[in-house]
């Protein structure tokens, strides 16, 4: 597994894997945390990436010690990524569907735009004030305020830890966007997933206590995906992807991963596709498309 760029077809093919590994991820997520409490699913899922990276970075030549000049980006993705995210996901994907999970999580583009421009001062132009108009007009269709049961606590919050999720994985991009990096993002990976297991292995003690697990085998073929394809394997082949094709392309084409989510949600759950769903759906990644994708020059 060199980390040199990949032929054009070979990216794509391997982009394809990504896409389905992380749409797969939700209705995985949630069979997991209907055994295991949702901050020891992380941890047990981070645990088992960071195992699985160290082998692979080793393997490579890749694995380093990280600079002083690395750790703000490590802080960087650990806190608002690999732990806020991930948890507040784990948490709120009880009480909400899979399919519509995926879909609020995946609105992370959308509060880039005025992230970035609080943060980073990067203009907001007239695309970006289109798409995020389209896409907040999806959420609206979503939640529809005339039919959505108010009273309903743990849905309300189960809705808003997902868009909560959605915006630190937000900041993360942001800061990631703005860093000077010393060590490549791959070779940082392992250091990331690690601090992201040792932390929310604390916070779970501290919360849930020691776990009472009943282990069987599918709950263990359960955590080797969200750590091994999910977290693993993805963030290796995303740095493949991102070295062998433009940003456009990975940008158009990280907008399928809610449309796997969604499906894969209705075939291995038994969720229904409504059709308030799957319009909500179009015009939230139709937004992100409109407001995130640069537009080609002639």
């Amino acid at each position: 597994m060199s980390t040199h760029r990949l032929p054009r077809g070979h990216a794509l093919l391997l982009f394809s894997v990504v896409v389905l590994a992380w749409g797969l991820s939700y209705p995985i997520t949630k069979l997991t945390v209907e055994s295991i409490s949702p901050l020891w699913t992380v941890a047990l899922r981070s645990l088992v990436a960071a195992v699985v990276l160290l082998g692979l970075l080793w393997a490579q030549g890749n694995l380093i010690v990280p600079r002083r000049g690395d750790l703000p980006v490590i802080l960087g993705v650990t806190l608002p990524h690999l732990v806020a995210f991930s948890t507040l996901t784990a948490i709120g994907i009880q009480f909400v569907p899979a399919g519509r999970a995926i879909v609020l999580a995946y609105t992370t583009p959308l509060w880039v735009i005025p992230t970035a421009r609080l943060l980073l001062g990067e203009p907001v132009r007239k695309r970006h004030l289109l798409g995020g108009g389209v896409a907040l007009t999806g959420l609206v269709v979503m939640f529809n305020p005339a039919a959505f049961d108010w009273s309903d606590q743990l849905s309300l919050l189960g809705n808003g830890l997902l868009l909560l999720a959605a915006a630190c994985w937000a900041i993360s991009i942001v800061y990631v966007r703005a860093h000077k990096w010393v060590s490549t993002p791959f070779q940082l990976v392992f250091w990331e997933v690690l601090l992201a297991a040792v932390l929310v292995s604390f916070l779970a003690l501290l919360v849930d206590g020691i776990p009472r697990i009943e282990w069987t085998v599918p709950l263990c073929l359960l955590l080797l995906y969200g750590g091994v394809c999910t977290t693993a394997l993805a963030s290796w082949a995303m740095t493949m992807v991102n070295r062998s094709l433009p940003a456009t392309t990975t940008s158009l084409g990280l907008l399928a991963t809610p449309v796997v989510g969604t499906l894969s949600s209705a075939f291995t759950l038994g969720e229904p596709l409504s059709i308030t769903l799957m319009s909500a759906m179009a015009l939230i990644i139709g937004g992100i498309a409109l407001g995130t994708v640069t537009r080609s020059r002639a």
